[in-house]
Parts: structure tokens; C-alpha cells; sequence
């Protein structure tokens, strides 16, 4: 079943088509192609068929030349957008790009020997890579390091440095990374630390964290109380049919004084209707659309 995209979701979804489009326009086939992956992440099948079927036959004449980067996104586009029989081919170009000193290549590789697609399953070079990869800045590396760690019964790096990796992750734009930052340093008692996560994991669309900002907001964790800015996140839910979010705002609307009033004319950010957590932080609940897989394009 296709993922219902909400209004902030379409939204950004545009944005990203347009600006594969654009790209695409001047021959600029990696961006153009990490943008419509990007379409294609929040559901957009327009996405997932731009890149499939146009970027990457284009991609293939790049990555055989060498360029590490379009290796990369290519072996990204077969893994996850074409059907078993790319996989060869997928961690060909993800070993290439990872060889040659490519983030996103070592991130990719890490994934597929975490999960034994088309390597063999083998958890300690995923984590390798990915340390490699995350040193290199890659976002989405550090937040599955952090992740693997945080959940890992023996752990092989401390606390501390899972914080700094989540705090990586969430600077380069992870609204997930963001919202379990906030949780942990919520459970350490930092909690305006914690709030002004949350509100970064809001304002990149994140519906339960703008859930939980505005209890944060209208209880005073983190902050002072704040009504306005409680019923700013709470009105970003509405906009997306959160009947939760809709009788939250309908209660705070009616308790707040008439001097609040006023501050309501702009809304801080917008986010989806996920759900959330209050003062224990947040589960994520973010879904992934599973696009359509196609068969292999172009000859082996």
C-alpha cells in the first residue's frame, strides 16, 4: 500500500523533485539523483521513478569511469529501488566508492554487512566502516553507529562518544538522531539541552517531537512555561488532521490569556502528525515507504 504523504511532507517533496529536476537540467546527475532519493524517502513514487529509470542508467557511465561518488549513489539507487538481481552489481560499485575513500560508499558497505545483503553478514566491519565513514562527516554513518552502540549488549565505545555521534547525525539535518538526543540527554537531566533538540527534530518535520515540544513549552521542562510557543508546534500537527494535537490546542487555546493571544500570527516551524513522547522523550514512529522495485535497467 502506497504511504499517504501529509501536506508538510508534499511540501518538501516538491522541493526535492524540483531541485533533481534542476540539476538533472545541467547534467549534475549525483545531486540530481540524491534528490529525488530524497523525494523518494518521504513517499514520492515520482521519485523513486526518476531515479531508477533516469538518473541511474545516466550514473552507470560515471561510476564505471571511476568517480567514487557516483558509485556510491548508484549502488544506494540498485540496493533499495531494483529488485534482487541488482544486488551483485549494487555492492560492486558500494566496495569501489568505499575503496576509494567515499563516506557514502563505507556507509553503504557498513549497512550491507550489517544486514548480509549480497556480503557476508559481519558485524564488526560494519561498524568499522561506519566509524570510517562518520569521521568523514557522513551523518547517517554516525547515527547507525550511535544506534548499533545504544542498543548493543557489550558496548565497544563509551557513552560519551555516542553523544557525540548522535550530535553529528542531528547538525547534518537526521530528525531522527535529533529526537534520541533529546531522549538521552533528557534521561541525564538535561533538559534544555533536550528541548532545543526536540525543536530541531520539529522544524525537519518531525511530528512527535513537536509533539513533545509543545508539553515541554506548555509545562515548562527545559523552558518557562510558554503558551504560545506550546500552541505554535500544536497548530503545526493540526495543519495534518492530529485529532490529539487538535484537542490539545482546543484546551490550551481556551486556558491562555488574552495578552497571549497576540504572539500567535506565526507559526515556529511545520511538522507531520507522528506521535510522541512527553517527559521520558520520544519513541519514533517514523514509517519508510517501500517503493515499487524494478528490474535491472541497463545490462550486467
Amino acid at each position: 500500500m502506497a504511504r499517504t504523504i501529509s501536506p508538510t511532507d508534499q511540501a518538501r517533496v516538491k522541493a526535492f523533485l524540483d531541485d533533481g529536476n534542476t540539476a538533472a537540467e545541467a547534467g549534475r546527475w549525483v545531486e540530481s539523483a540524491k534528490a529525488w532519493i530524497e523525494a523518494s524517502n518521504r513517499g514520492s513514487a515520482d521519485g523513486a521513478n526518476l531515479a531508477s529509470r533516469e538518473a541511474a542508467p545516466r550514473l552507470r557511465p560515471l561510476a564505471d569511469d571511476g568517480d567514487a561518488a557516483a558509485q556510491a549513489v548508484l549502488a544506494g539507487i540498485l540496493m533499495t529501488l531494483y529488485t534482487a538481481d541488482a544486488l551483485p552489481m549494487a555492492v560492486d560499485y558500494a566496495q569501489r566508492a568505499a575503496e576509494a575513500g567515499n563516506a557514502e560508499g563505507m556507509r553503504l558497505l557498513g549497512f550491507m554487512h550489517d544486514r548480509g545483503s549480497g556480503v557476508e553478514k559481519d558485524e564488526r566491519r560494519a561498524r568499522q566502516l561506519w566509524h570510517e565513514a562518520a569521521a568523514k562527516g557522513d551523518g547517517y554513518a554516525a547515527y547507525n553507529l550511535a544506534r548499533v552502540e545504544l542498543n548493543a549488549q557489550h558496548k565497544t565505545i563509551t557513552h560519551a562518544e555516542c553523544i557525540r555521534l548522535l550530535t553529528v547525525a542531528a547538525e547534518s539535518g537526521i530528525a531522527e538522531a535529533a529526537v534520541s538526543l533529546g531522549d538521552r540527554l533528557s534521561a541525564e537531566d538535561r533538559d534544555e539541552e533536550a528541548l532545543g533538540w526536540y525543536v530541531r527534530a520539529a522544524e525537519l518535520g518531525h511530528g512527535g517531537a513537536a509533539n513533545a515540544a509543545a508539553d515541554w513549552y506548555r509545562d515548562g521542562f527545559g523552558t518557562e512555561p510558554d503558551n504560545v510557543q506550546a500552541l505554535r508546534w500544536l497548530l503545526t500537527l493540526t495543519s495534518n488532521m492530529n485529532l490529539d494535537a487538535v484537542h490539545k490546542a482546543h484546551h490550551l487555546g481556551q486556558a491562555m490569556s488574552t495578552e497571549e493571544t497576540p504572539g500567535l500570527g506565526r507559526s515556529s516551524a511545520s511538522a507531520d502528525g507522528s506521535g510522541c513522547r512527553g517527559r521520558e522523550g520520544l519513541r519514533r514512529k517514523l514509517g519508510r515507504r517501500q517503493p515499487k522495485r524494478l528490474r535491472l535497467l541497463f545490462p550486467g
